[in-house]
């Protein structure tokens, strides 16, 4: 098993995440069997409890681990699904060695960074490729070098690297390269002393990753980096900004990214068959059509807060030869005034997950617009949950109807706790999370989109459905096209009647990939072209 390490230098946010995922595609596509995973340096247990504001959503995998968003572009890029072992963050390292050391597991022997902490760090990075009996392991290292919090997770795949054979181990430095547009010139100093620093921490890079948004003209500049950072000419490989992030893995081919890390890992596979992928990134590159998506949600001011739906939505996209353009409204901002003017220009409103009852008054007037101007409405989660509020005050005329989230005073409260969850429950990852199946109704356009009576979809909530109120609905026009295999949980509702009125209480979005695109989004996007 080979082992794969990704760090980043001068400042966060280069995109780290995307160079290890392109590089997990470009490897697959070798025929190598690859597994991904991120160490988080925050002290959070996971980033589920988390606001969307600090770290944007919160990707679930198939077996219920909150984790961080870049999983989502692993799974989206490599293409296999992951799993608890795929995200470790310092909060879970150090609850972990101390319910080891309360338990009496280290038989009295004093507690220390090194070697419990690294140890339960490496003993991690381990896990994931056995589990998943993979090639090769890709493991990015969340923050920046030089970070106090980065240190423990440094040093542990420091360790690594000693303890492995030369050739099993290879280290990636993803460093960004500023244009300084007064002298029209890049600068590679910072890259310089990033890789000092990690030196420092006794990690030497084997390969050097050069972020830019100009493209490097100057080849001086590759041949700098080489010298003063002691790596190989052809390791120094040079990733701008796209418009498409799906051509990444593309443009770092080019280079023989991947060529250059098999030969570095003494990896004997076949070459790279990047057809599919190229075909679909022509396809992205010739949309001939568009179509106008409102995205309406409480956290519309950080676009990372919806990254997996709007994804999924640009992915229905390529699927259809059409750009999707999305206008994002802030739920907070709908009034019974304006509503009419937002959305004017929309051909299809969706409305993603969410918590709290800031925004939601906009939401249940977005979702009556839709039902009455039979304007496609997609809601997840949360936004399914809305059409039922909608639908319960005006057309069953409740007009108190709530959920216990947002108003526990409620006479009608249609949505309220699930089975075991109440307030007194600690938050931390005890929502109803992961893969769970779910029977549709035959009669259901739901059954039409997804052709199958049973599906498997991917949960994080709650609340849900109340079932005192199921025959109100289903007698007034609400069709109940979902539910557990038990019958005991509504999962998704629908106006048949409308041209596209769903509502699910699962997460599709979750598995959606740019070539295989989820279903349900297909269908709400085509609708929205009315077709």
């Amino acid at each position: 098993m080979k082992y794969i390490f990704v760090t980043g230098g001068v400042v966060s946010g280069l995109g780290k995440g995307i160079t290890a995922a392109s590089l997990g595609r470009l490897l697959k596509s070798r025929g190598l069997k690859v597994a991904a995973q991120k160490l988080d340096p925050y002290i959070n247990v996971d980033p589920g409890t988390m606001s969307p504001y600090q770290h944007g959503e919160v990707f679930v995998t198939e077996d219920g681990a909150e984790t961080d968003l870049d999983l989502g572009h692993y799974e989206r890029f490599i293409d296999e699904n992951l799993n608890k072992y795929s995200n470790l963050t310092t909060g879970k390292v150090f609850s972990n060695v101390i319910s080891k050391e309360r338990n009496g597991d280290y038989l009295g022997s004093t507690v220390q960074y090194i070697p419990n902490i690294t140890n339960e760090i490496k003993e991690f990075i381990y896990k994931v490729g056995k589990k998943t009996n993979a090639d090769v392991v890709i493991t990015e290292i969340g923050g920046t070098t030089g970070d106090i919090e980065s240190q423990p997770f440094l040093e542990s795949i420091r360790q690594i690297g000693r303890e492995q054979d030369e050739h099993d181990t290879l280290f990636i430095h993803v460093c960004l390269v500023p244009y300084l547009y007064a002298s029209k010139e890049h600068k590679s100093k910072p890259v310089q002393h990033s890789v000092k620093e990690l030196r420092g921490m006794g990690i030497t890079p084997d390969i050097i990753i050069l972020r830019t948004d100009e493209k490097i003209m100057d080849p001086n500049i590759f041949k700098k980096v080489s010298l003063f950072c002691d790596v190989k000419q052809d390791c120094v490989i040079e990733n701008n900004t796209l418009d498409n992030l799906y051509e990444v893995p593309l443009m770092l081919e080019d280079s023989g990214f991947s060529d250059i890390v098999c030969r570095e890992l003494r990896i004997d596979a076949g070459p790279s068959n990047l057809t599919e992928w190229r075909q679909m990134v022509s396809k992205i590159k010739n949309l001939h059509k568009e179509v106008n998506i409102s995205l309406v949600g409480k956290y519309v001011e950080l676009h990372d807060a919806y990254l997996s739906v709007v994804e999924a939505l640009h992915h229905a996209g390529y699927d259809l030869s059409c750009k999707v353009n999305i206008n994002w409204i802030d739920s907070e901002n709908i009034t019974e005034d304006n509503v009419n003017e937002l959305f004017k220009d929309t051909n299809g409103i969706i409305v993603p997950g969410g918590f709290g009852k800031r925004g939601i008054n906009g939401m249940i007037l977005t979702a009556k617009y839709a039902r009455l101007n039979n304007i496609p409405y997609f809601g997840i989660c949360l936004g399914m949950q809305i059409m039922c509020i909608e639908f319960a005050r005006n057309v069953l005329n409740k007009k108190d109807a709530d959920s216990n989230e947002f108003n526990d005073k409620s006479s009608y409260k249609i949505i309220d706790y699930l089975d075991g969850q109440s307030d007194d429950i600690k938050k931390g990852g005890t929502l109803r999370l992961g893969a769970y199946p779910c029977v549709l109704n035959t009669k259901s356009k739901l059954y039409e989109i997804y052709n199958s009576e049973s599906i498997s979809e991917r949960h994080r909530h709650r609340y849900e459905f109340n079932n005192k109120y199921r025959d109100d609905f289903i007698n007034n026009g609400m069709t109940l096209s979902g539910m557990s295999p038990d019958g005991t949980l509504i999962e998704a509702v629908e106006l048949t009647n409308n041209k596209f009125y769903i509502g699910v209480q699962y997460h599709p979005e979750f598995k959606s990939r740019p070539n295989k695109v989820h279903p349900l989004f297909k269908a709400f996007v085509k609708a929205s072209l009315g077709e």
